[in-house]
């Protein structure tokens, strides 16, 4: 299936990218090498086939939630790879 150069930056004004000449051609060409591998897996016969939400029977293993003892601080920290005054140093995130 053959992606225009605008449908290409449509995509990317929802997307808020800036793309320039190159990237919106390499981008064209692989959407659309996507869309026809899409295409292929639409031939493929799937008749008799039960529909799955996953490739594997996958089941959780849930449990009650019950009240148990903390974490020593010292032993919660015992990894950190940055520690000050009993808490733990990470990046600033936020501005």
């Amino acid at each position: 299936m053959k992606i225009t150069k605008d449908e290409v930056l449509y995509v990317a004004d929802l997307a808020r990218l800036n793309l320039d000449d190159a990237a919106i051609d390499k981008f064209a060409g692989q959407i659309g090498e996507i869309l026809d591998y899409v295409d292929k897996l639409n031939e493929v016969d799937t008749d008799g086939v039960k529909p799955t939400s996953h490739a594997i029977s996958l089941t959780n293993a849930f449990r009650e939630d019950e009240p148990r003892e903390h974490l020593e601080r010292e032993k919660a920290l015992a990894n950190a790879p940055e520690k000050e005054d009993g808490n733990f140093v990470v990046p600033k995130v936020v501005g």
